[in-house]
């Protein structure tokens, strides 16, 4: 049992008889003394997909669901449903695109090393790697001159998305993104 404080985005606890997954997380902190940190999170109830919005204290504990993980890979879109094939028995599950949110922004086809958490056979929500690599497919020329300071350009990626990268990157350069932020991470 987790405390409010380790709440992540994705994570699927047990709340007033029902299980639901945790879709944004605002941190508050007050400042006065020996104020607690709050936390207010708006889950989605797994299946009817009603929202509950809900306050917690840092310590307080909350009931994670008994979900079975499975390794999966990506496989294809079929207009708003996505199927995902299980690496170990190669059967497929297929998620409808709300109940991914904006973690469909970093599915490419092939895409690996995901984990799709089950509850008694259905499939509740997919949990992306730390980090996917993706090509630049659209980005301004670097300017002259511009190496000794760090800045950053807008670039498109392969998937559609924009982020900021360093301005020494161009056009068919491969780098890693962060799933989480969305910001740049290296060069792939």
């Amino acid at each position: 049992m987790p405390k409010a404080s380790n709440l992540k985005k994705g994570d699927i606890v047990k709340l007033e008889g029902g299980v639901y997954i945790a879709r944004e997380i605002e941190v508050q902190t007050p400042s006065a003394r020996g104020s607690a940190t709050l936390y207010k999170v708006r889950f989605h109830h797994v299946t009817t997909r009603q929202k509950l919005d809900m306050s917690f204290k840092g310590g307080e504990m909350l009931e994670m669901a008994d979900l079975t993980r499975r390794s999966v890979s990506f496989l294809y879109r079929d207009r708003d449903d996505f199927v995902f094939m299980d690496t170990a028995d190669y059967g497929q599950y297929t998620l409808p695109r709300e109940q991914l949110g904006d973690q469909v922004d970093w599915l490419a086809e092939g895409l690996e090393g995901l984990s799709l958490m089950l509850l008694d056979g259905l499939p509740l929500a997919m949990e992306l790697p730390a980090s996917v690599e993706l090509e630049i497919v659209d980005t301004p020329p670097a300017i002259k001159g511009a190496t000794a300071t760090n800045r950053t350009k807008p670039a498109t990626l392969s998937n559609g998305v924009e982020i900021q990268v360093p301005d020494y990157l161009a056009a068919g350069d491969r780098v890693r993104v962060n799933t989480q932020t969305g910001k740049f991470m290296s060069r792939a």
